[in-house]
């Protein structure tokens, strides 16, 4: 038996591009590069929806925005990615103003891994997500 019959037909396959069509995955890979990354970048949307565009009109006033809340993410996933040697993982905490004066502390995960044509790609995403 081959390797590619190893575990029978293919019965369902979901790929990368027909989740960030879909919007279950956003990609960022655009806004990414800014920050150093050289493979294609996508967060999940609870991530994206729940914290990075999650921005109430009474805390514009404070500077938050979701190009603000996205440049903190990507920030701090090139910092735990270049920490993460030999990994296809790397953890960090980031906090959110979620209300004036409330922040919420979640922890993010940053996996490495094949894309649709098993090249390198990046998924950040909470922990339930996984």
């Amino acid at each position: 038996m081959s390797n590619d019959k190893a575990f029978g037909n293919l019965i369902y396959s979901y790929t990368r591009a027909q989740a960030i069509a879909d919007g279950v995955l956003i990609d960022v890979t655009d806004e990414a590069k800014a920050h150093g990354f050289k493979i294609p970048v996508a967060i999940t949307d609870h991530l994206f929806h729940g914290y990075v565009a999650f921005v109430p009109k009474e805390l514009n006033s404070q500077g938050q925005s979701v190009t603000g809340r996205l440049h903190d993410l990507l920030t701090l996933a090139m910092i735990a990615a270049r920490t993460s040697k030999g990994t296809d993982r790397a953890y960090f905490k980031i906090a959110f103003l979620m209300a004036p004066g409330r922040t919420e502390t979640v922890q993010i995960i940053a996996h490495i891994g094949p894309g649709d044509i098993a090249e390198p790609v990046l998924t950040i995403m909470l922990p339930e997500d996984d």
